[in-house]
């Protein structure tokens, strides 16, 4: 796949999210890696959607989503019924928006587990965090 056909990534979160996650892939790879940002600040659903689709071109995309459902989840899901090559993967994070901007000129059926993967091997907890928790519920 080169440049042109490579994976669209559309990111779609509440207030300045967006745009913070992708300067930050900016910093760490020096390139934005084709991901645009799109705010629902100040936008009903309608206004999100005709928002997004004005973002769009031809070919696959992934709509990242900050929560799976509220606004931005609502309006990602709802935009699939409008193309068969749009995907929505809900809770972004850095190390998947990463992975997207390193790997995205995969074959989508290929990327789409792999950015759920690293996304989810991203996320972890301190040893001193997951025992003080315990502590506080056996308490109760």
């Amino acid at each position: 796949m080169s440049e042109a056909t490579a994976v669209q990534g559309i990111v779609i979160a509440h207030g300045t999210l967006a745009d913070g996650l992708i300067d930050a892939v900016r910093q760490i790879t020096g390139t934005d890696g084709g991901l645009r940002p799109i705010s629902n600040s100040g936008l009903g659903p309608d206004g999100l959607a005709e928002a997004v689709r004005d973002n769009l071109e031809e070919g696959p995309a992934i709509l990242f989503t900050d929560l799976k459902s509220g606004s931005c989840g609502m309006v990602a899901h709802r935009l699939l019924r409008d193309r068969k090559d749009l995907h929505v993967l809900a809770g972004v994070n850095l190390a998947m928006l990463l992975t997207f901007v390193l790997q995205r000129t995969q074959p989508v059926e290929r990327l789409l587990p792999l950015l759920v993967e690293k996304g989810r091997s991203s996320i972890g907890c301190s040893p001193d965090l997951v025992s003080h928790d315990a502590d506080r519920s056996a308490a109760n």
